[in-house]
């Protein structure tokens, strides 16, 4: 049975004293709080360890950004899998679209991450989404079935356990473009259609597939209502805990 996720994706922000005042604000404004939810924060990784400090004692979990392909070597600023699991984490985010634009993370570098991560028994929160030129030339179904085929389609039903999807409509996010709710929906449909084509309906019911186009307080509960949307990879709202807090309510 898939759960509904909503997760705070902190990107590059907050130090460390910012990382612990935000997440104890966070644990007081959720406490008591009736939700069969997952609640996960994602802090830039020299912060992991503290964050994973801090939420003792509370639902939220702790993932990582991102990660490397390598077990170990010359790769200088970079974090590997054994590294995570090392501190305890259990999660982690790829092929966010800002890896994907401004790091030119790729299908096939993805396919190598996302074999790293599972030898490592690392959930991914796998991302993925289209351009605003693939929206508005109708190619928007197109890129997202190849990007889930070129990367998770050769992985078994075993491997899927371990997989939670992640639609972000990137032409959907400071463009001044405004995705639907029923947009939303439909491409959620979409993709959980592809997947029940390739390893059948059971497994396409049992995975989470999180909305991350700019989710609000405003929003989030007319999203999170489609039957397709699994809650949510939140940004921006997330680094606030009375706007996070309002979009875990609201599924």
């Amino acid at each position: 049975m898939r759960k509904n996720i909503v997760a705070g994706n902190w990107k590059m922000n907050n130090n460390a004293e910012e990382t612990q005042q935000l997440i104890n604000n966070l644990k007081i404004a959720i406490e008591g709080l009736n939700t069969e939810a997952r609640v996960i924060i994602a802090p830039t990784f020299v912060n992991l360890s503290l964050a994973q400090n801090a939420v003792n004692n509370s639902i939220i979990e702790v993932s990582a950004q991102n990660m490397h392909q390598a077990k170990n070597g010359a790769f200088t600023g970079e974090i590997s899998g054994s590294m995570l699991t090392s501190i305890g984490i259990k999660t982690v985010i790829l092929g966010h679209s800002e890896r994907r634009t401004y790091f030119g993370e790729d299908d096939a570098m993805l396919t190598e991450k996302v074999k790293a991560a599972l030898e490592n028994d690392l959930e991914i929160v796998f991302c993925f989404g289209e351009l605003l030129e693939d929206r508005k030339s109708d190619n928007h179904f197109n890129v997202v079935e190849s990007q889930l085929k070129n990367v998770l389609f050769d992985l078994t039903a075993t491997e899927w356990k371990n997989i939670v999807l992640a639609y972000e409509p990137v032409w959907a996010i400071g463009t001044g473009e405004t995705a639907s709710p029923e947009q939303a929906q439909e491409m959620h449909a979409f993709i959980r259609s592809l997947i029940a084509d390739k390893y059948g309906a059971e497994l396409a019911n049992d995975v989470s597939i999180l909305y991350g186009g700019s989710v609000k307080p405003n929003n989030a509960e007319e999203i999170f209502s489609k039957e397709d949307v699994d809650g949510g990879l939140i940004g921006g709202a997330s680094l606030k805990a009375e706007d996070f807090t309002a979009i875990i309510k609201a599924i």
